[in-house]
Parts: structure tokens; sequence; C-alpha cells
């Protein structure tokens, strides 16, 4: 039954990086017990077929573009990936938060400043339904340049 269970865990994560509890809940519906699923992911660590860093590094990767620093955190944890991890990849990722939340917003309201209060408030709404910081916000909105 360990091999079946480490055989699903290799097919799994040949075909994406997954963090530890992720793998744990997919290989629950398949094992007897937890210790069980607990010396394969053993295993799979210690042959470095598991990674937290590498699972830290493709969402990051893969999110930057589209959302900000709040819903990486969001999406990170959820995956259940370690605090010290996500506090890891957050420190860099706050210093070009500001040029991230730029991109995300020309590319949907095309570089055009709100000119009513409206039109203000349904682009605050956009950008902190992406995770961005209210004050990255205001200043993309006005139209402040990085100092």
């Amino acid at each position: 039954m360990a091999e079946s269970l480490r055989a699903r865990a290799l097919k799994l994560l040949a075909r994406r990086e997954y963090s530890r509890a992720e793998l744990a809940r997919k290989l629950s519906a398949h094992a007897e017990d937890s210790a069980e699923i607990e010396a394969v992911l053993d295993d799979c660590e210690r042959r470095g077929w598991l990674s937290e860093n590498r699972v830290v590094e493709q969402r990051v990767h893969t999110l930057r573009t589209r959302f900000g620093a709040r819903r990486i955190e969001r999406d990170l944890l959820a995956r259940g990936v370690s605090g010290e991890a996500v506090a890891a990849a957050l420190s860099g990722l706050k210093g070009n938060e500001l040029e991230a939340a730029r991109e995300v917003w020309s590319r949907k309201f095309g570089g055009r400043l709100p000119r009513t209060p409206a039109e203000r408030a349904k682009q605050a709404r956009f950008m902190q339904g992406r995770g961005f910081d209210m004050d990255v916000i205001m200043k993309v909105i006005k139209g402040v340049s990085e100092e």
C-alpha cells in the first residue's frame, strides 16, 4: 500500500508543486491511516520531490502579474504553506508592490485616471479585490509617480 501511495504522490508532483498539506489531503482518500501518509510525505521531502520553497516560488511567479501581496499571502496560507515561508516571500513582494499595482490597473483600466468619485470607487474596489493595500491603490489611482 505504501508503494501505491508513493506512486500516487509522485504522479501528482510530476504535474505541479504541492505543499505538504495539499499532498496529504490528496492522498488521504487512498490511505488507511495518517501514519502511512506521513511516511510517504517524509520520504518525498527527503528525496527532494516535495519542497515548500518551490511551492512558494511557483505560486508567487504565477500570481504576481495579477494580484497584490495580500491576496498572494492568503493563497499561500490556504495551501498550507508555513508562516515563515509566507513571510519570506512577502518581504520580496512588498518592494515592487506599486509597480505591480500599476501594471494590473493599467491592464484593466487602460491607464485612464478616474474622472468621477464613482469611477474612483470602482477602480479602488477592483484593486482591493486583487489584494493591494489602500495606500498603494490611492497612489496608482491618483497617478502619483514613484519617489
